[in-house]
């Protein structure tokens, strides 16, 4: 994050003189000091802008520059919009209009004309915002004071949606494999994604993995598996010396090896298939909850879709507590009053959710023909968390979302040897899974903790993709509505 710039604009005019022209770019420094504290990247003040040739100028800069993840603007006094006409619509960079002041309160006694004209943003960013609409700019608009906690928490909200939108336009995804055969979500237009995303999405045999496995050295191996040792509770049989040491090794050996083929190629993502395991000896699941941990997108079954959405809501998300991890709905609770969703997958569910240090045991797993695997085990830790999920719906991608309360399992789950996460889907589980089976939602999903709708809804938007957010005041009849307005408003957007 620290090569990542946001770029802070002020806009004025010519027509105040010099004097208060270098009045509103001290103050506009103090604004932007004050903001940049706040956010998960640096924010870069530039010179106030006076000009359209020097405004338009800035935007291309910008949207060459691959540092700038998106640009802020505040009109700080009256700054003409015409001038801004031709940089606006050469913007290609997430944008966001922040309406504010310099002052918090207003000095009634002493207020005088000289002070109107140097701190009249209520009057600047009326003409911005005009424009901007005329325009049809994508942008978000915040209003209020910058020591405004609210403020500063959601353009820290859309700074971290333009991480995440940055990290996808470049973003490298593997898969090993296909997808699971006969299954239809997992399905989707990986040519469409690069243009409308920007993910490279390409496919590897996994012998092409193998080969990378079967080459890590047994120093490697003895090393990585000191360090299970210090981060896990490790099951006794696993331990140097037990009877499954050699599949600890092993599972060792599958994740230094991926990880390997992964940096050298580029790679912020992967997929894997149970189906399709060439000549690995286990499925990953040791290794692909470990890579997921230290930020890689991953989708079980070649489930690409997901694996991108893991690995932007990992980039959104740098810094802040709580984790993100893939996930699937898998069964459910259905006594009234108590009904609840346990999600788990076969292996791979991140550690970064876990309550408590995880447990790294071996079972066997009934599907992929392959030695029992290693894995993690543990429980999610309870909070208010999102699930997202990623569907391709033939003339446009939709993302489903849902506000949910991860809560601690009502029992103890001492014969269920998956890492796993329970939650109560707001605002019930029955509208919350009506909803979802409306919209099309896929059942692999990214469960985040540390993230809120408000950073989902604005990476939507910068992004031009539908969203559906299913939350507290959802109704059945109200959703079913906002997906019939859905289809006509993006299928009237694309043009004929």
């Amino acid at each position: 994050m620290a090569e990542r710039e946001i770029w802070f604009l002020t806009g004025s005019q010519g027509l105040y003189g010099e004097d208060t022209l270098r009045q509103v770019a001290d103050q506009s420094k103090e604004i932007a000091d004050r903001l940049g504290g706040s956010l998960p990247a640096r924010l870069r003040w530039l010179p106030v802008l006076t000009d359209a040739a020097a405004i338009r100028r800035v935007f291309l800069e910008a949207n060459a520059d691959d540092s700038c993840v998106g640009l802020v603007a505040w009109m700080h006094t009256f700054s003409p919009a015409k001038m801004w006409i031709s940089g606006l619509d050469a913007l290609a960079k997430p944008f966001l209009h922040l309406h504010t002041q310099a002052n918090v309160e207003l000095p009634w006694g002493t207020i005088d004309m000289d002070f109107m004209n140097l701190n009249q943003a209520a009057h600047g960013d009326r003409e911005f915002g005009f424009v901007q609409a005329r325009l049809n700019v994508p942008r978000k608009t915040v209003a209020g004071h910058v020591s405004d906690p609210v403020v500063a928490s959601r353009v820290e909200a859309w700074a971290r949606a333009a991480l995440g939108v940055a990290e996808l336009r470049t973003l490298r995804l593997a898969r090993f494999g296909d997808n699971m055969r006969d299954v239809a979500v997992t399905e989707g237009d990986k040519v469409e994604a690069q243009l409308k995303l920007g993910v490279s999405v390409n496919t590897y045999g996994v012998n092409d993995l193998v080969g990378v496995v079967d080459a890590v050295l047994e120093g490697e191996i003895t090393t990585l598996v000191a360090e299970y040792e210090d981060l896990y509770d490790v099951a006794p049989e696993l331990r140097a010396g037990g009877e499954r040491h050699a599949s600890l090794r092993y599972g060792a050996r599958i994740e230094l090896g991926l990880r390997s083929f992964l940096q050298a190629g580029g790679f912020g993502a992967f997929t894997t298939n149970f189906e399709d395991l060439g000549g690995l000896r286990q499925l990953p699941g040791l290794a692909v909850q470990r890579l997921m941990a230290d930020g890689y997108g991953f989708g079980g079954e070649g489930d690409w879709k997901t694996a991108t959405l893991l690995r932007t809501l990992k980039t959104a998300a740098t810094g802040l507590a709580g984790g993100t991890s893939f996930m699937e709905d898998y069964t459910y609770n259905l006594v009234p009053g108590s009904e609840l969703i346990l999600g788990a997958h076969m292996l791979e569910v991140c550690p970064s959710i876990a309550s408590a240090r995880p447990s790294l045991e071996i079972h066997p797993l009934g599907i992929g023909g392959r030695e029992d695997p290693v894995r993690l085990v543990f429980d999610a830790d309870p909070g208010p968390a999102v699930v997202l999920g990623m569907a391709d719906m033939g003339d446009r991608f939709r993302l489903v979302a849902n506000e949910i309360e991860v809560v601690a399992p009502p029992e103890p789950l001492p014969a269920l040897p998956v890492a796993r996460a329970v939650w109560k889907p707001l605002p019930n589980l029955r509208t919350s899974t009506e909803a979802w089976l409306t919209a099309g939602g896929p059942h692999h999903t990214v469960l985040t903790a540390a993230l809120d709708s408000e950073v989902l809804c604005d990476m939507s938007e910068m992004l031009g993709v539908e969203l559906l957010t299913i939350g507290a005041d959802t109704t059945p009849r109200r959703f079913a509505q906002e997906i019939r307005w859905n289809q006509a408003y993006h299928r009237l957007a694309q043009g004929f």
